[in-house]
């Protein structure tokens, strides 16, 4: 018996419904969003979000309900299982990524390392 496949990448209803909110506002058309990371901070790592116009060859396409994720193929590796949620707060709001790769966060939780 094969053991189940770890999905790449997932998001919760919520980062869903944000995401697309943030699509039909954007006042332009936009294939989905792309997510990747970038050296940044104490730990090393931060994710990226950026609109798509059009995918880049190579980008890691998953679709999630009706939203489509790009992943950078630079990030693949570091993202594999990670779901991302929106979370609304008094004071502050955005995405959370939940991801079983990391080793470690930074005190501010700006940056990760796997």
């Amino acid at each position: 018996m094969d053991a189940p496949k770890k999905s790449l990448f997932t998001l919760t209803d919520a980062a869903r419904d944000r995401v697309k909110l943030l699509l039909a506002s954007r006042g332009k058309e936009s294939a989905g969003i792309r997510v990747g990371v970038r050296t940044k901070g104490c730990n090393g790592l931060a994710y990226t979000l950026e609109f798509v116009d059009e995918p880049t060859p190579g980008d890691e396409c998953v679709k999630d309900g009706d939203v489509t994720i790009y992943i950078d193929p630079k990030a693949v590796l570091f993202v594999v299982g990670t779901q991302m949620d929106f979370v609304e707060g008094e004071l502050e709001s955005g995405f959370l990524f939940k991801n079983p790769n990391e080793k470690g966060r930074c005190g501010c939780g700006e940056s990760f390392r796997v």
